[in-house]
């Protein structure tokens, strides 16, 4: 019997559609069809992928309300964030539009030789398996570097934002890229080896969970292809006693309840010098009303609910057992099927789950230090490394301590995200490899060198 999935409305609980998935045959014909249009796009002129990556972001303004709706219905995001993230989509065609050109130039190396330089190619077709938290951003901002570069993307989408991964399927088709250049996948977890065992298939890229990427990077290994994978995050949110505190608390709830706290470059942890915890806390919890789970297609709403009831189950686990453990409640918890309130939990010590496991929710937690010495020790003590901000009037302190805190992104009085200008990654359980700017767009390419003596 084929299966399908079932997509829901995590504020309603109610189906939207239900999608049959892809038998292996049907698989097989997509990845014949992703090798045969690779021969040909990876010869494309650079000025026809240009001109479909403008296509295309003419297409995501064009369509941004509905695309935002599809997202909103599939997976709970206020509208206006969903909205912002179809823009996000487009700047980030438009960037690689007006910089391709540069970005994959070759590079000249001075040798004793007649010429020497390092060549760029593509290397065939690259599987994709994104998450639901951003299900056209995670998309599009692993497609759009590694489709310039010259390959092509099979795209597994997780089951609950289908919807998304169709659509995106079909913008690409409007845009003019060639068929086989972007092709949805619809299928369950145990077709994802015999994808990657295919001769044809040269790497994968994977943003999700710990042991998802640990799955996928076993198998990666065992058939020797290249694995890019963005996981994981317990980011730490460092506030020094001569940071502007105001400024910090409004960034510091703003990066963790955005998208209901499913983000994982999110403030996790929030370590704060003793000598103004308090000040900080107060601050928060006088936010803190602006933020409660409501209608996500509401144009006024800040927070919606999360995107499947078990997610919501395991924050509320987290949340609870951290408790158990010694810290302290400084907000009423209130949970309704995937409708979560936020939790501020303070005296989080280093060794509770809210610390050392990846909270996916609306759940602030908070330490506290004596010093900057040990903001970044604590800062340091975690098995991630993704991201991480520094909040502190003192700028030349606070970019030397920034170099200190193990993570691919530090920010300085910012909150982290992602931008196609520069790359986004991590190290330890947070993954390996980058995406965006020039080494996103490098990590599924061949540098070959040609030596002319």
């Amino acid at each position: 019997m084929m299966r399908q999935f079932i997509s829901t409305n995590p504020y309603t609980l109610q189906s939207i559609a239900e999608y049959k998935c892809h038998s292996l045959g049907e698989v097989q014909e997509k990845i014949s069809f992703a090798d045969n249009t690779f021969r040909t796009w990876k010869t494309s002129s650079t000025q026809r992928k240009s001109d479909c990556l403008i296509r295309l972001a003419e297409i995501l303004r064009k369509n941004k309300a509905n695309y935002a709706a599809i997202i909103t219905a599939e997976m709970g995001k206020p509208i206006t964030e969903s909205l912002a993230e179809i823009e996000k989509c487009e700047s980030t065609c438009q960037y690689y539009a007006d910089n391709i050109d540069v970005l994959l130039a070759r590079k000249a190396i001075q040798t004793e030789a007649h010429k020497t330089y390092i060549t760029y190619q593509p290397l065939g077709i690259i599987l994709g398996i994104m998450p639901w938290n951003f299900p056209f951003w995670q998309v599009f901002r692993f497609a759009i570097p590694t489709i310039s570069a010259g390959n092509t993307v099979l795209l597994k989408h997780a089951p609950n934002v289908t919807g998304c991964g169709l659509a995106i399927e079909q913008a690409f088709k409007e845009a003019g890229f060639d068929g086989g250049v972007y092709q949805a996948l619809i299928i369950e977890n145990g077709l994802t080896e015999s994808i990657l065992q295919d001769f044809r298939v040269k790497g994968v890229s994977l943003t999700g969970s710990e042991k998802a990427g640990s799955a996928v990077a076993s198998l990666a290994g065992k058939h020797l292809k290249k694995s890019v994978l963005e996981l994981g995050g317990s980011d730490p949110f460092i506030v020094l006693k001569d940071a502007d505190i105001q400024k910090a608390a409004q960034i510091g709830i703003q990066s963790r309840l955005q998208n209901a706290g499913q983000v994982c470059v999110s403030a996790k942890r929030f370590i704060v010098e003793e000598t103004v915890k308090e000040e900080f806390v107060q601050a928060v919890l006088n936010l803190l009303p602006n933020w409660k789970p409501e209608d996500p297609m509401l144009p006024t709403t800040k927070m919606g609910p999360l995107a499947r009831t078990d997610l919501a189950e395991n924050i509320e686990r987290q949340y609870r057992e951290t408790l158990s453990q010694g810290a302290t409640s400084l907000s009423n918890f209130y949970r309704e099927n995937c409708l979560v309130y936020p939790m501020i939990l303070d005296n989080v010590h280093s060794e509770s789950i809210a610390f050392t496991e990846e909270t996916f929710g609306p759940l602030i937690a908070i330490s506290s230090v004596e010093n900057e010495t040990q903001a970044i020790e604590l800062a340091n003590k975690t098995s991630y490394g993704l991201g991480a901000s520094i909040f502190s009037r003192d700028i030349e302190k606070a970019e030397r301590l920034a170099l200190e805190v193990n993570a691919g992104l530090v920010f300085v009085n910012g909150m982290v995200k992602s931008d196609p200008r520069f790359p986004i990654g991590g190290i330890n359980n947070s993954g390996y490899g980058r995406e965006l700017s020039y080494f996103g767009m490098h990590e599924f390419m061949n540098a070959k060198v040609l030596r002319i003596a």
